[in-house]
């Protein structure tokens, strides 16, 4: 039976080791800590993976690792194929899809990579369809490096159609595509899962099937009550919206060496440093540190605000299952 491939779902970062390898015990708490925090599957190997920094037989470590490191309590997702030709992104999936991931996620950008246009997306993804393993669930990625390269609604009902793809991390960043994709895929396999902080909490109510923005990094709990709480509690609702949509505006600031700042304060990993990011974030961005502050003190307010909500709710009924979650 396939595993539902949805809600909150965290891009993750990957930890180096001071001389650039993969620091694994690190990554391996960085599991813990999501799932601790409510997450309700891992993005394994993304563009916040820094997968087009990594070689093949990283990539696919790291998604082996991930997956086993889960252990089977929420699904792994993982991408990573970053190449130009059909051929060798053949072998980079066959590759990932070889670790027994739960789901396994194309890139629109690489279907078309040299955008021509037309017919050559739906072309090129049949070809990779046709030579792919059937039995795993796919995945779209409409990931911004090298470029972004969103959806049509022809392509987007093309690949519902199929039956093969569960999920679409939906980078559109815009309400209106996320309402009208929402549509286009009622009825099939396809969740569209939207991945931008500002709209979140819209887009949510308009059926975005979760979450997957960056800020996952950081309180993915906080999304997991906004998902599944903000009928109970709407002006709170409205209020968390905000500060997390706000927070996330500093993802420009060295993102994703920002959220490995983050992650070395609360003693996840030790080394910051990033292969996608190489300069200093505290030189170019002033005042970081401040910052950072700010946003520990938010999460850690909105989290006592949340569990003293969730105080206020007698226990279920020996035998029922309570619909909230607090993690």
């Amino acid at each position: 039976m396939t595993k539902k491939i949805e809600g909150i779902i965290p891009v993750m970062i990957t930890p180096f080791t001071e001389s650039g390898q993969i620091d694994y015990p690190g990554l391996g708490r960085l599991v813990e800590w999501y799932i601790d925090h409510g997450s309700d599957a891992l993005f394994a190997v993304c563009q916040s993976s820094e997968m087009q920094f990594l070689s093949l037989d990283e990539r696919v470590e790291l998604a082996a690792f991930v997956r086993q490191a889960a252990a089977g309590r929420v699904p792994v997702i993982a991408s990573g194929h970053i190449g130009e030709s059909l051929d060798d992104q053949l072998a980079e999936l066959i590759a990932i899809a070889a670790t027994g991931v739960d789901g396994m996620v194309l890139v629109t950008n690489r279907l078309d990579a040299k955008r021509e246009g037309g017919s050559r997306f739906i072309d090129d993804l049949t070809w990779l369809l046709d030579r792919l393993p059937k039995q795993i669930p796919l995945g779209l990625y409409e990931c911004p490096a090298p470029y972004r390269r969103l959806l049509t609604d022809d392509e987007l009902k093309f690949c519902a159609n199929t039956g093969r793809f569960v999920i679409l991390k939906d980078v559109s960043c815009d309400l209106e595509t996320v309402r009208r994709r929402v549509t286009l895929t009622r009825g099939t396999p396809l969740a569209i899962v939207n991945a931008n902080a500002a709209i979140a909490f819209q887009a949510l109510k308009a059926g975005s099937r979760g979450f997957t923005g960056v800020f996952t990094n950081f309180h993915p709990d906080l999304y997991k009550w906004l998902m599944t709480e903000h009928a109970y509690h709407p002006a709170l609702a409205d209020e968390l919206s905000v500060y997390l949509a706000l927070s996330a505006m500093a993802e420009p600031m060295g993102y994703p060496k920002l959220a490995k700042l983050y992650h070395q304060r609360l003693g996840t990993f030790s080394c910051t440093d990033s292969r996608a990011v190489t300069f200093d974030i505290r030189e170019k961005f002033w005042a970081l540190d401040a910052l950072l502050d700010k946003i520990v003190e938010g999460t850690e307010h909105y989290r006592l605000r949340l569990a003293t909500v969730a105080a206020s709710y007698p226990a279920p009924i020996s035998g029922t299952a309570s619909s909230r979650s607090y993690r």
